[in-house]
């Protein structure tokens, strides 16, 4: 804006611009709200492309008006044109600079079409070729800049997703290794305190005077605590040597229902199987089967505080060459803003900070699964896990 108010009210004479005055003025006027709209609003331009674009075009539109109140294509700073078209190619999808390169070759055919007959001779020289070769070496110029500059730019794009999805995935797996050191530790803590638990409960055991239910209850619950420690200590050793299984669905799905009744006896569970084929098999190892058993005791938690009841629903399908295990709470579901980031990233939340979301996430991620959370359409919220079918089944 500045560059054409110099242009038009002091250097017009020097660089020979043809001006229309009247018209000219009520442009720049218009050009000026339009400024201090844009830089009111500039925050929010720059992160919606389609506010962008429009305003690019108004920005293009502008420059065509000037031009034509100043000369129209004999004037010297009609390349000027190019400008909106290269922000476009940089921050655009392809389509907008096409756009804008179209409204701009046409604007200056236009002019080319309007300049007077008297304008065309000079000192007794012809200047249509001149003029001709300017439109042509303009038209050049848009082409390059909405092919090459933009394909670079959607390059330079694509390659900044990737660093950025590998900082995250560098960030997530440096939060899982420092959960994963402590749980070993805590787990190397546990196994001394628990060796002297089961000293003292086989002795209470040997002395009649005890309650023996009150004893038999104390035994089991730790042994399910022994049991547990015995399955982290396996599983470090697998995610170690980095070694898979294949294992059948129905034996994952038979598991998943035994330690469910295990751990949580009071939860109401939902089965639903949808396999024509019984002998499928998934990628596993052993860290599969806690990963969802997380997923439901999250579930029931959930509904626990929404409808006073634990209550998930466990949907199994298969999906081409994938198996589709859906987990389903009756709770008031997720907040859209942690939705995408629950499983992803630890986030501050007066439930918890996530941690085995994203445990989960970590787990199947490494077999080549994925989780994905959505809501449900009848309330409530759904984990929905996808493990890649064993090859030969596929």
């Amino acid at each position: 804006m500045i560059f054409k108010l110099l242009l038009t009210f002091f250097a017009a004479d020097t660089f020979g611009l043809t001006l229309q005055q009247v018209p000219l003025n009520w442009a720049l006027v218009l050009e000026a709200i339009f400024l201090a709209m844009t830089f009111k609003l500039r925050l929010p331009l720059l992160k919606q492309e389609n506010a962008l674009f429009i305003a690019l075009l108004l920005d293009t539109l502008f420059w065509i008006t000037w031009l034509y109140f100043s000369g129209g294509a004999t004037n010297a700073f009609i390349s000027m044109l190019l400008l909106p078209i290269a922000l476009a190619a940089v921050m655009l999808p392809m389509w907008a600079p096409w756009v804008l390169s179209g409204l701009s070759v046409c604007a200056y055919s236009a002019m080319i079409f309007a300049v007077p007959d008297h304008h065309m001779q000079m000192h007794g020289m012809d200047m249509s070729s001149h003029y001709q070769g300017m439109w042509f070496n303009f038209v050049i110029s848009a082409l390059v800049m909405t092919s090459s500059v933009a394909l670079i730019a959607k390059r330079v794009r694509k390659q900044d997703q990737e660093l950025a999805k590998i900082r995250e995935g560098q960030l997530r797996q440096e939060q899982l290794l420092a959960l994963g050191t402590a749980s070993a530790q805590m787990a190397h803590q546990l196994a001394t305190p628990m060796f002297s638990m089961r000293l003292l409960i086989d002795e209470l055991q040997d002395e009649a005077a005890q309650p023996q239910e009150l004893v038999e209850e104390m035994d089991g619950a730790l042994k399910r605590c022994e049991d547990a420690l015995g399955e982290l200590r396996l599983a470090t050793d697998v995610i170690r040597s980095g070694h898979q299984q294949t294992l059948p669905v129905l034996e994952l799905v038979s598991s998943f229902k035994q330690k469910l009744d295990l751990f949580m006896p009071q939860t109401e569970v939902d089965y639903e199987m949808k396999l024509a084929d019984d002998h499928l098999k998934v990628q596993s190892d052993t860290s599969l089967l806690p990963a969802l058993l997380a997923l439901a005791e999250n579930a029931a938690r959930a509904s626990q505080e929404h409808i006073g009841q634990p209550r998930v629903s466990f949907s199994v399908e298969r999906n081409k060459q994938s198996l589709l295990i859906r987990i389903r709470d009756y709770g008031a579901g997720i907040d859209n803003e942690l939705l995408n980031q629950l499983g992803h990233h630890l986030v501050q939340n007066p439930k918890g900070l996530g941690v085995s979301l994203m445990l989960s996430h970590a787990s199947l991620e490494r077999i080549g699964g994925r989780l994905m959370l959505s809501h449900h359409q009848s309330g409530g919220s759904v984990a929905t896990v996808t493990l890649p079918l064993s090859k030969d089944l596929q």
